[in-house]
């Protein structure tokens, strides 16, 4: 078995409409979605969704264009709040709350342009990334109390440590804005994984990649969720790279989910060969 092929998983039914892995049955999902449905003016954007991500799973969300792919990433982070349906994160019902309220609770993304401070250093990216566990007081800050010199130094060997996954230490001191493309994506990736989340959320993150590029992404995705532990669900037009590494893979069309299972069944399912590439014509 090469590098980038993975292990078959079996996905089980758990107490609701959805599957997740085998290996994460006994614990609860970290995400879980209960007819999630939002409406814009007069237009159903989404309409019930219903899905679960196990806590050690890489998911993939695929879709046709305008689908409704990032529109469930925005509801789950809340840039939409929903019109009606139910999001829980680790249990806990997340109604109400805002992005950063949302963040602080486990969940990072990244997005499909990319959003870095382009005229900081890479190492500041991650930084910035890392707001969630710094530990000192703004009067410690100001006074630049032994306290606030401590838990910087602390925040720099873990926004190092991080770099590392993607062999980008070396980069640290060069502005974000001068990196290629495919690095840019990778420093993305590296300040999301700052926040310390417990569920990672990948919008299109092999865009503008090359086909090596692609590959070591594979690799280095399978990496994260292994070395911290984390579920990751992803959002992708590269097939090769979903069939790839996503264990459980949910389909949507217009809003709605048309299949769900492992990639071996999304790739048989008559009604997700449809959706992308036409009905076929019957002979006359």
């Amino acid at each position: 078995m090469s590098k980038n092929q993975k292990q078959p998983v079996k996905l089980v039914p758990i107490p609701s409409p959805n599957i997740i892995p085998e290996r994460d049955v006994d614990m609860s999902p970290i995400l879980e979605i209960s007819h999630l449905g939002i409406d814009f003016g007069g237009l159903t954007a989404v309409e019930d969704l219903n899905m679960a991500i196990g806590r050690t799973e890489i998911a993939g969300l695929i879709g046709p264009n305008g689908a409704g792919k990032t529109t469930v990433f925005n509801l789950i982070t809340k840039v939409y709040q929903p019109t009606r349906g139910t999001i829980m994160l680790d249990g806990r019902d997340t109604a109400g709350l805002n992005t950063i309220q949302i963040n602080k609770l486990g969940i990072a993304r990244t997005f499909q342009n990319i959003r870095l401070f382009k005229d900081l250093t890479v190492l500041d990216n991650v930084l910035i990334g890392l707001h969630n566990e710094m530990d000192y007081h703004l009067a410690e800050a100001i006074l630049r109390l032994p306290s606030y010199w401590r838990a910087e130094r602390i925040a720099r060997e873990r926004a190092l440590e991080l770099l590392s996954i993607f062999d980008m230490q070396d980069l640290a001191n060069v502005k974000a804005g001068s990196l290629p493309y495919g690095a840019q994506r990778r420093l993305e990736i590296v300040r999301a994984l700052g926040t310390n989340p417990s569920l990672l959320l990948l919008d299109e993150p092999a865009a503008g990649m090359n086909p090596s590029e692609t590959s070591e992404l594979m690799e280095n995705i399978q990496k994260i969720r292994d070395t911290f532990k984390i579920a990751i669900m992803l959002i992708e037009h590269d097939m090769n790279l979903v069939m790839g590494i996503c264990e459980g893979i949910c389909v949507l069309n217009y809003g709605k989910v048309i299949a769900k299972g492992t990639p071996e069944e999304i790739q048989a399912n008559p009604e997700v060969i449809e959706a992308y590439l036409g009905k076929k014509k019957e002979a006359n």
